[in-house]
């Protein structure tokens, strides 16, 4: 569906012990040097209290948004079994955070958000509560009905955009979990999603090796003629602009970037790595493949620093600028 741009982003808080609630309020503080769009916080009103003592305009309709933006940070109310303390996360913490998570996404699949962006939560508190998701993407992926398997984690900064095939597993297992319909199926997300989020007609995806060298045709392992090239191969045939596989150890240098739009890699780090060396401040987790905008900053709930004054919230105002950005290239989109 098409995103209106004149509609406010909704922020899920995350979890009301961790660090969301400080740069989210910090965000409001600064929206100007951030240049950011209205946007609304659903959460526990005491969870930014305790640590802020800036305004909060409490709202119950987001068309109320845009006029509420100027006189305080925007919040949706959801109370909380008990009073959260930064640093110290609890059940009914978590709770809320995926109360707020699930409102946020409605608000966004019912057209009265632009786009959603999640704060970070606490998966093992969250576990003890019966979330049954490896994270916030499957869960949103799976309220709004698209197979986990249809959806790409894009980590996107100014000069580089990452995909990883696999994510959270451990390396000696990645191989098995590699397949050429998974690959092909997470490439088909990228590419769609660089069309729709980011308003590039014919985008570039360029696919990295899993093997030294590329495998030095087998001699360093098969899954690049297995596995990988099939895949090409398949998506080229459709019309889209694949190349590859590339050794991953040439790929991110300054001239290689200039000639494609996005990288996609076959594991968690041979995509992180990179992205955090060139944008650790201001890369944004964008899952592609869905029919609503969704970006999240990257990084964790920082409990360790939590309250303390010390999060930095220039990820999530980078999440936030960006999900706008992707709502307008979904408007403008025929």
């Amino acid at each position: 569906m098409a995103q209106r741009p004149d509609l406010p982003i909704a922020v899920s808080l995350g979890d009301p012990a961790g660090i969301g609630p400080e740069v989210i309020a910090k965000c409001w503080d600064n929206r100007f040097q951030f240049a950011l769009p209205p946007f609304v916080v659903i959460g526990d009103a005491q969870a930014v209290e305790s640590i802020w003592d800036g305004p909060i305009a409490p709202i119950d309709d987001p068309r109320d948004v845009a006029t509420a933006f100027d006189v305080g940070l925007p919040l949706i109310q959801l109370s909380s079994a008990e009073p959260s303390t930064p640093g110290h996360p609890t059940v009914a913490g978590a709770h809320c955070s995926l109360d707020s998570l699930e409102i946020a996404v409605g608000l966004a699949r019912s057209g009265s958000a632009a786009a959603v962006v999640t704060g970070p939560v606490a998966k093992e508190q969250l576990y003890h509560i019966g979330f049954a998701h490896p994270g916030q993407t499957e869960f949103v992926a799976e309220r709004c009905g698209v197979s986990s398997g249809n959806v790409a984690m894009m980590l996107a900064g100014p000069t580089l955009r990452t995909v990883p095939v696999t994510t959270h597993l451990p390396l000696a297992d990645v191989p098995a979990a590699l397949t050429t319909a998974l690959i092909e199926s997470r490439a088909r997300a990228t590419l769609r999603g660089l069309q729709r989020n980011f308003g590039l007609a014919e985008p570039r995806l360029a696919i990295a090796a899993f093997n030294p060298h590329a495998g030095e045709g087998g001699a360093l392992g098969r899954e690049e003629i297995d596995l990988i090239e099939p895949a090409i191969a398949a998506l080229a045939a459709e019309g889209w602009r694949v190349s590859g596989p590339h050794p991953a150890d040439t790929m991110f240098h300054t001239s290689a970037r200039a000639a494609y739009d996005a990288a996609m890699c076959m594991y968690h780090d041979q995509a992180l790595i990179p992205i955090k060396a060139l944008h650790f401040e201001d890369a944004v987790n964008v899952t592609l493949g869905l029919p609503i905008v969704r970006t999240s900053p990257d990084h964790g709930t920082a409990f360790p620093i939590a309250g303390q004054d010390r999060a930095d919230p220039r990820p999530m105002a980078a999440a936030v600028r960006m999900a706008a950005d992707c709502a307008a290239c979904r408007s403008d989109a025929p």
